[in-house]
């Protein structure tokens, strides 16, 4: 199994929240189990690891989709234990897929502006477990998930440890999310930077209203936002089947911003859940704007990089 070592800066390209990447490879002799490192983890703006799943799961698919290309018979084992959910291991045949190492190295988040437009009905139809809502739709919900995000001190906390909004920052070219990802401008960058370090003075003097009020305006567009819907406790599966809608949606020249924040909040997610007639809100399991953006965005850092 060591050929897949080769191979492990095309299987890092899988997405992750705040871009932490915290899988892990154990090689054995016949197999390589699939786990986390937990402290890459988001334990308090992710403490049921619904997120964490979901991201092992893309990056499960990405390795039988780079495997598949390479060449390789490689298939997953599902064998959940601690800081583990399964195994690749030697298959009779490569993995089957339309996709390609160069359709995963081509994916990626934007956090830019993107151009107006629904998304056609034949590929929101096709997107399964998919449930498609206007942008404007939701605006209110994000609006109060950025409040409770940036009025949590523990949330903010760990938010902020991911963040590399300087190219000073020692694990810029690493992992977290850049000044670059989020699409900031160097004065916006440095006023965010400014007005974390000063989070516990300006907290009640109503900073996170000012810090919610930044993503006021982003989804006031004729534009998708698109929610999984899956059933809780199986995120691994269904963050396999988000990278092959990643995939897809990428071929076809559209990308995706991430907003889970909405179902990191109780709230917003019980409401989201009512708008969409979803009885349990826990299946409600990612969102994201979709469409096409009006510039490039720069590619996330890597830990391992080809």
């Amino acid at each position: 199994m060591n050929e897949l070592r080769a191979l492990e800066p095309d299987f890092w390209r899988a997405p992750s929240a705040h871009n932490t990447q915290p899988w892990t490879l154990a090689y054995g002799a016949d197999e390589v189990a699939v786990g986390w490192d937990p402290a890459r983890a988001l334990p308090v703006s992710d403490p049921t690891g619904r997120d964490l799943r979901l991201s092992l799961g893309a990056f499960v698919e990405c390795c039988l989709i780079v495997c598949a290309d390479a060449g390789l018979s490689i298939a997953f084992r599902p064998a959940p234990g601690p800081l583990r959910v399964g195994c690749l291991h030697r298959a009779e045949e490569p993995y089957r897929t339309p996709f390609t190492t160069a359709d995963v190295r081509a994916r990626g988040a934007n956090r830019g502006d993107y151009h107006p437009g629904r998304l056609p009905d034949d590929v929101a139809a096709g997107l399964a477990g998919m449930r498609r809502v206007a942008c404007r739709d939701l605006a209110d919900l994000l609006h109060a998930a950025d409040l409770h995000q940036f009025g949590d001190r523990e949330v903010t906390r760990e938010l902020r440890a991911w963040l590399r909004l300087t190219r000073r920052h020692r694990r810029y070219l690493l992992d977290g999310l850049s000044d670059r990802a989020l699409a900031l401008s160097r004065f916006e960058a440095l006023a965010l930077r400014a007005s974390l370090a000063l989070y516990p003075a300006l907290r009640p003097l109503g900073l996170p209203r000012v810090l919610a009020g930044a993503s006021r305006g982003l989804l006031d567009y004729d534009g998708d936002v698109l929610v999984l819907v899956g059933a809780a406790g199986d995120e691994v599966e269904q963050g396999r089947l988000l990278m092959r809608h990643w995939l897809t949606l990428s071929g076809l020249g559209y990308t995706t911003h991430p907003l889970s924040q909405i179902i990191d909040s109780g709230p917003t997610r019980e409401a989201l859940a009512r708008r969409l007639g979803v009885d349990d809100p826990a299946s409600l399991l990612h969102v994201a704007r979709v469409g096409r953006p009006k510039a490039p965005a720069a590619p996330s850092a890597r830990v391992k990089e080809g």
